[in-house]
């Protein structure tokens, strides 16, 4: 069984290399093209194709995968593994493998079909997600599943922290899949078409805190957009990037200053009672923050370097 594999991001690497090491025949892989990043506009290779390279993997790279079907098929592939691709395939590219195209799906489904699976579950609040191995149709994930791995959300835990162990479970879920499709003796399971949820991809947009919603709901927030694209908020006019957060538990002073604060405000100017926020429904506590141009520091030294001083307002 010939494999190729597509996949961009770090998420990818893990799978990649599990499967290598398990022993399957990968012939090629296929990602996404090298991209300028950071201030100075790097040109930088993706994830996928520097660990591809070291392997000494035949590496292509298309701008639209449906324009190089001949490529494609010269690598004479069984099956086609897709993970974080980042390119929607038409019928024409999945019908060169006559296998069939797995996708490694870092959510639940139906619920979580989509671009931002990872953070928006944990955007939302869920307690649970985890990983399906699906066939690729035409459409949005919306394949039937051969495999799917749940696992709980760790109360604190980011979307870069929940990436790396999904990442791992994925790596670990493929190559059971893959065992399976050798043997020609698995079942696949409809989706169906209850509870059926599209997340799309995350803006910046998406990242900035609303302190009139609930501590629970600006808590998930922050810690869904840890690392990228960060959550931030404003106070007089200078952007705060917030990185870590937490349910504030409050003195009987602190109780007394909540019930006459706005949303947004301050409520402490100690800085070992760290950096605490009202909310809708109490307040949440800061635990790490940035200023524009300045570096990450814990709540305590936001307010300590006068950062933010009790009255002010973050504003959203």
């Amino acid at each position: 069984m010939k494999i190729l594999f597509a996949g961009t991001p770090d998420f990818a690497v893990a799978p990649l290399k599990n499967i290598i090491e398990s022993g399957f025949e990968v012939v090629g892989v296929i990602t996404q093209t090298d991209k300028p990043q950071g201030r100075k506009g790097i040109l930088t290779p993706p994830p996928v194709k520097g660990f591809a390279l070291d392997k000494g993997l035949p590496v292509l790279q298309p701008e639209k995968i449906r324009e190089h079907i001949d490529e494609v098929k010269a690598f004479g592939a069984d099956i086609l593994v897709t993970c974080a691709y980042g390119q929607i395939l038409t019928q024409a590219v999945l019908d060169l493998f006559p296998m069939g195209v797995w996708n490694i799906h870092a959510g639940l489904l139906p619920k979580y079909r989509g671009a931002s699976p990872i953070q928006s579950c944990i955007v939302n609040g869920e307690e649970r997600t985890g990983v399906c191995v699906m066939k690729t149709e035409l459409g949005l994930d919306c394949g039937d599943i051969l495999l799917v791995e749940e696992t709980p959300i760790l109360e604190t835990e980011t979307y870069g922290e929940l990436s790396d162990r999904l990442s791992l479970l994925g790596a670990d879920l493929i190559v059971r899949a893959l065992r399976l499709l050798e043997s020609g003796n698995y079942t696949l399971t409809p989706q169906g078409e209850d509870g059926v949820g599209v997340v799309r991809k995350i803006s910046k947009d998406h990242a900035k805190v609303d302190f009139s919603k609930s501590v629970k709901e600006v808590v998930d927030l922050i810690r869904g957009m840890n690392p990228a694209p960060v959550a931030y908020t404003e106070l007089d006019g200078n952007k705060i990037n917030l990185y870590r957060a937490e349910k504030a538990v409050l003195t009987e002073e602190e109780k007394a200053l909540l019930a006459q604060a706005a949303c947004g405000e301050v409520l402490s100017d100690k800085p070992k009672r760290g950096l605490l926020v009202k909310c809708a429904d109490g307040a949440v506590k800061l635990l790490e923050a940035q200023a524009a141009g300045g570096k990450r520091m814990s709540g305590g030294d936001f307010i300590n370097g006068r950062k933010a001083q009790k009255g002010q307002v973050f504003t959203c």
